[in-house]
């Protein structure tokens, strides 16, 4: 799913291609793509686009009598740009055609997840945003504060879009990384140190991720949204050395998501327990990175 930097770097492309400019229409190709009825999605049809913002994972695209349009990727949403010239556009499941250019929305899959709102106002605006904090706008004792409102495992409290906006599954892997924390530390039981370095370490992986990926689409559209990157420390890198210290990445996965992490480098060489692999496996369980290492040697895990 598409998070802050992904958004923000969506953003970026979109301010000088469509600010300013008037949605001649919009079609489209899913009955379950709009979620909404009022108002009635005509009405944002030849209005101007007067403002681009995020909210939480979502994009907010606001035209002229207070309307937002607002974009939901969920998984496999994606935004793709062409000029009006353009001789062929791909079938999405909608198409904004605007007086210089033409957005298509696309999603991968059979699953229709995606979404698109219209709504009026502010207010409308608020009914769609979960309401968690935008860390780089909050203060270390306001973050603080969120986090340890509840008692929910690290992992948990970073993507809980209730708690903080716009983090997910893979950058909550890079900040825990960052930070030197286990991924299943409770919220309640961090240090003042621990916040302090959770805080920094969410603050600098978000700004270094925007940065990045605006950097490598360029003037240009981008086109490669992906949770994973190789230039990630462990999201995505299961078994592959760590950067840091070499030591395998691991990671646990629970319902549709999982969690990577360096034993070495977040849990002082402590393996984490994988739901199915430790039912699986019982006592033969490794409680430990160098366990784990033997096993690896003797079983060819």
């Amino acid at each position: 799913m598409p998070e802050l930097p992904d958004i923000e770097t969506y953003l970026g492309a979109l301010r000088p291609r469509i600010f300013g400019s008037t949605l001649e229409a919009i079609h489209l190709n899913s009955l379950f793509l709009l979620r909404t009825v009022d108002p009635p999605l005509a009405a944002i049809e030849g209005q101007r686009l007067r403002k681009l913002r995020r909210v939480g994972k979502r994009i907010a695209i606001g035209f002229d009598n207070d309307l937002w349009l607002v974009l939901h990727l969920m998984i496999a949403g994606r935004l793709h740009w062409y000029e009006r010239s353009a001789k062929r556009t791909p079938r999405g499941l909608a198409t904004l055609t605007f007086n210089n250019g033409i957005l298509v929305l696309t999603e991968a899959g059979t699953q229709r997840r995606a979404a698109l709102h219209v709504v009026f106002g502010e207010d409308g605006l608020d009914t769609l945003d979960p309401g968690g904090l935008e860390v780089l706008q909050a203060g270390r004792d306001r973050f603080a504060e969120v986090l340890r409102s509840s008692n929910h495992t690290l992992k948990r409290a970073l993507t809980d879009p209730h708690l903080f906006s716009g983090i997910g599954n893979a950058y909550s892997d890079e900040i825990l990384f960052a930070a030197r924390l286990s991924p299943v530390k409770l919220t309640q039981k961090l240090s003042d140190d621990e916040i302090t370095r959770l805080f920094d370490a969410t603050r600098t992986t978000l700004t270094e991720w925007v940065d990045r990926l605006r950097q490598q689409a360029g003037d240009g559209f981008p086109e490669k949204v992906t949770a994973f990157h190789p230039e990630m420390a462990v999201h995505g890198r299961y078994r592959q050395p760590c950067l840091v210290c070499g030591a395998r990445i691991q990671r646990i996965r629970y319902a549709a998501n999982e969690a990577n992490y360096c034993a070495r480098c977040q849990t002082d060489g402590k393996l984490l327990a994988d739901r199915a692999l430790s039912r699986l496996m019982h006592a033969d369980w490794p409680r430990s990175l160098d366990e784990l290492e033997s096993l690896i040697q003797s079983r060819k895990l």
